[in-house]
């Protein structure tokens, strides 16, 4: 099928990372794919080379003049078409699936969401209906962007060579910490000092803000170039320990396997607590109690929702819930294969 994958870009990282991801996978098992872009910069280190066969990148101010409309018409985020381009898919005989790929939540709604018609009785919509789509947790949900190949890629990667290639040397006994995130807590820092630790800090304003603190006697940490897609998945898996943020990068540490903690989005209306909180319910549900406790109040921490703890939850537990997490969603079909039996089923 011809897929229409629209994108609006509000940070560079995020959207984009989400529906790039989207658009190769869907191209990797055959499909054709558009991806429309307001902002295809970020691809120029995102991607990691040119588009895979069966996906072309387009510019988002072109869809008003593409004479040609796609089986699927994928809208992620609400980012809201072209008033031409969605007149063209009423004309359209048959008129294609029209999808709204939603953000990733872990709250109650996303389950009673999913799936449902959104009918466009006005506008240059009239006629067709919207279907909204929520990735998820559960099998009531869209599940989470994973490709067929993913497990085996990561079983079979040497992250010693991987580190060495990128100019990184682990010190005897060093734990690897990744740092992903908004911002700095910087009271972190000495709980990562009880033992010898490097932080390997992505492109952002946490570098600057590592260079103006003074490190724990045990803390060491280098700046990372901009990365693509499949090396940041091997930096979580050559890590021993990810923090996280936004939904792309949240989601590849839940496939990493190892203990990570996420920076959600922070939104003025406080939002954010309850959806962490949701999150962690679902995560922490297997867990022995203290663990769960100590991850507790540590994630709060890290997203200014409360107190610190006064170390970190024990490295063996927390790995091993990572990895029953893993193996929980593994059982889920992935987003891209629920997209494609979605659009099969009821087309």
């Amino acid at each position: 099928m011809q897929w229409d994958l629209f994108c609006r870009v509000i940070d560079n990282y995020g959207d984009i990372g989400v529906c790039w991801r989207l658009a190769r996978d869907l191209a990797a098992r055959g499909e054709q794919v558009q991806l429309w872009l307001d902002d295809a910069s970020a691809l120029g280190w995102m991607a990691g080379g040119p588009p895979p066969g069966g996906l072309v990148v387009r510019h988002w101010g072109d869809a008003a003049d593409e004479p040609v409309v796609g089986d699927v018409v994928i809208e992620s985020f609400g980012c809201d078409l072209p008033e031409a381009f969605v007149a063209r898919m009423a004309s359209r005989q048959p008129a294609p699936r029209w999808i709204n790929l939603e953000y990733l939540s872990a709250e109650s709604y996303v389950e009673r969401s999913h799936r449902l018609h959104s009918p466009q009785f006005s506008g240059p919509g009239a006629g067709l209906s919207k279907q909204f789509f929520y990735p998820g947790f559960t099998t009531r949900t869209g599940g989470l962007l994973r490709e067929p190949g993913l497990a085996a890629e990561q079983a079979a990667f040497d992250a010693p060579a991987w580190l060495a290639a990128l100019g990184i040397e682990r010190r005897p006994g060093e734990r690897l910490v990744s740092l992903f995130a908004y911002r700095l807590m910087p009271e972190l820092l000495p709980l990562l000092a009880e033992q010898p630790t490097l932080i390997l800090a992505c492109p952002g304003a946490v570098q600057s803000q590592l260079a103006a603190q003074a490190l724990p006697a045990d803390v060491r940490w280098q700046a990372l170039p901009f990365l693509s897609q499949p090396n940041f998945d091997r930096l979580l898996w050559a890590c021993d320990f990810n923090l996280v943020r936004g939904e792309d990068s949240f989601v590849r540490a839940q496939w990493a396997g190892k203990p990570f903690v996420w920076q959600i989005y922070p939104q003025d209306d406080g939002a954010q607590g309850p959806k962490l909180e949701t999150f962690l319910d679902l995560y922490l549900a297997a867990a022995p109690a203290d663990l769960a406790a100590g991850t507790r109040r540590l994630w709060r921490a890290w997203n200014g929702l409360g107190a610190w703890p006064a170390a970190l939850p024990a490295s063996n537990t927390a790995a091993a819930t990572a990895l029953q997490w893993r193996q929980h969603l593994a059982r889920q079909p992935d987003l891209a294969s629920q997209l494609l039996s979605f659009v099969a089923e009821s087309g």
